[in-house]
């Protein structure tokens, strides 16, 4: 049914209803809460993800719920693999053949400034958080600006804009993200497509074990912190921008715990 002729309660319950999202980086943290929020608020749902057990972990958790789901194994810093995930999501009749949100979520971190991180990760980190999200917003963008609608969301960091004393390095390739997603939007504004960059502060997830953090490097000091985010309040902020009227483009979002003061 389209989204247009259901009731005015119903698009309040499901305001993404009849569309599709493509979501990279879909296996954990906050790649994994967007996908649960967007196919809980009515779309139709592509994850991809390079861990195969836990995307279909979550496929299979989406589809349970009832909603509607498509598992496309991939590293997102592939352009191989980005194609794959496009081609298939226009392939897919349960989404429609169509997509008219991408989530650029997948990314690494890394503990450390210039002089201290470990430089031998270095290419690998811009490999997937800068060139590959450069690609599938490119993609994305020359797609949707034919539809003359349409939806990128780009995950970006606190750290875009102010200095972290955790990781520098890793600050860096999330400013080139935010300066890359504002460059898609003046490309594809004119053609109606609405870009947003997010930029989450100390969200809870492995994502802090996997680049490096401990309780010395980054424990001890957010523990002042406070009680800090959960990924579902940052997937709740993506699904509240995208369900906004479509000339109203929310472009950039810092999202921090309360009693985060620094970065």
């Amino acid at each position: 049914m389209d989204c247009t002729n259901r009731s005015d309660a119903t698009l309040s319950e499901r305001p993404l209803a009849g569309k599709t999202a493509a979501i990279t980086g879909a296996s954990s943290g906050i790649g994994r809460a967007t996908a649960l929020a967007l196919s809980e608020a009515g779309a139709a749902v592509v994850i991809q993800a390079r861990r195969r057990d836990r995307l279909h972990q979550l496929a299979e958790d989406i589809s349970h719920r009832g909603g509607k789901v498509l598992a496309v194994e991939g590293d997102a810093g592939l352009e191989e693999d980005i194609d794959r995930l496009l081609d298939k999501t226009l392939a897919w009749e349960d989404g429609a053949c169509k997509y008219d949100i991408v989530v650029v979520n997948a990314g690494r971190g890394l503990a450390g400034g210039i002089l201290t991180s470990d430089q031998s990760q270095w290419q690998e980190l811009y490999r997937v958080n800068v060139l590959g999200a450069a690609y599938l917003m490119r993609r994305a963008g020359q797609y949707m600006v034919e539809r003359k609608a349409g939806d990128i969301v780009a995950l970006s960091s606190v750290v875009a804009k102010n200095l972290s004393p955790f990781g520098a390095f890793y600050g860096s390739s999330k400013a080139a993200v935010s300066v890359i997603a504002e460059a898609v939007r003046r490309d594809v504004a004119p053609s109606g497509v609405r870009v947003s960059i997010v930029m989450p502060g100390i969200a809870l997830s492995e994502f802090q074990e996997m680049a490096g953090y401990n309780q010395d490097n980054f424990g001890n000091t957010v523990a002042q912190f406070g009680k800090l985010l959960e990924p579902k309040e940052i997937a709740d902020t993506i699904c509240w921008l995208l369900a906004l009227p479509p000339h109203v483009n929310i472009n950039e979002i810092m999202i921090r715990p309360t009693g985060q003061t620094y970065p």
